[in-house]
């Protein structure tokens, strides 16, 4: 019985499709994305909008877009990097920051839309399951949650944020079930636990393990909540006020940071032509003196051989 090597011949090259560029990086998962851009056709080119969370090692980034044929559209975005203006300066990765960074986004986005005094949300974070209810005027802002290709177990800090957008006014289609402090085996949500995330607990409770167990480890670990007189007893009255400050002013903040004086450049400047010219005649001139000099050397050594 003879087997024959299956060859990949110059017609399975004509035929072969290239995956997009970026399901070849591992970035897009674009079966989730079709399902949450897809709009229905009667309604006309209205946007779809999705609530976008993206965690980095040292930031949070949520953002509200569209999609369009030619990109995706920014409606609003609100960053961790942006609590120190709110009163946090530290933690900013965790999952109080993610709740504050998404009321900051759902807050943002509803002043741009002149929509926040109808909608407030929930002003005080008890950690029960919150929805907002259509007001009589205009209906809630709606955004489907777009977690990329983060796992969603429960507790994870994407539902954080969520928590964050539904508390500040955001309509956004939700299960109870993957917020921090649901039990799989009642199948309901603790309410106080889920509260000791939102207000930093989680991180006040290691805190206090780490000052009786490893005081060295504690000194190096938490430099900067010590630095920043943060201590176990006081960081549920810090985030407190840090959502006190997001709800008084969600706009986004210029820049503190002074305007560099020399831009760095990294490619070579763009000269004219009367600059190439210049050059060219430089370089020109430099090389006719090389030469002739060299000549007059040439001279001088046969005048010594002559005599």
């Amino acid at each position: 019985m003879a087997f024959f090597k299956t060859q990949k011949t110059r017609a399975y090259f004509k035929r072969f499709q290239v995956k997009f560029k970026r399901r070849r990086q591992g970035k897009t998962d674009y079966r989730a994305r079709i399902r949450l851009i897809n709009q229905d056709k009667n309604k006309y080119n209205t946007p779809k909008y999705r609530f976008v969370v993206r965690f980095t090692n040292r930031d949070i980034i949520a953002q509200i877009l569209s999609a369009s044929i030619a990109g995706d559209h920014v409606l609003a975005a609100a960053y961790a990097h942006e609590l120190p203006h709110y009163g946090l300066k530290v933690g900013l990765t965790n999952y109080a920051a993610a709740y504050c960074t998404g009321l900051l986004l759902a807050r943002r986005v509803l002043q741009k839309l002149e929509m926040d005094a109808e909608y407030e949300g929930n002003v005080e974070a008890t950690g029960e399951d919150f929805s907002i209810e259509p007001a009589e005027t205009r209906r809630p802002f709606r955004a489907l949650l777009d977690v990329g290709l983060v796992k969603t177990t429960t507790g994870n800090r994407v539902f954080g944020a969520l928590k964050g957008a539904l508390d500040g006014g955001l309509d956004i289609p939700h299960s109870e079930k993957r917020f921090a402090g649901f039990n799989k085996d009642n199948k309901q949500l603790d309410a106080e636990v889920h509260r000791k995330y939102i207000y930093g607990g989680h991180v006040a409770s290691y805190m206090n393990a780490l000052m009786e167990d490893e005081p060295e480890k504690y000194q190096s670990h938490f430099s900067e909540y010590i630095k920043n007189g943060i201590e176990p007893d006081n960081i549920e009255a810090v985030y407190k006020k840090v959502h006190a400050a997001i709800r008084a002013d969600p706009s986004q903040k210029k820049s503190e940071k002074p305007q560099p004086k020399e831009h760095k450049r990294y490619n070579l400047k763009k000269l004219t032509y009367e600059e190439r010219k210049a050059r060219l005649i430089e370089r020109l001139n430099a090389l006719n003196s090389a030469t002739g000099n060299g000549e007059e050397d040439e001279d001088d050594d046969d005048d010594e051989d002559d005599e």
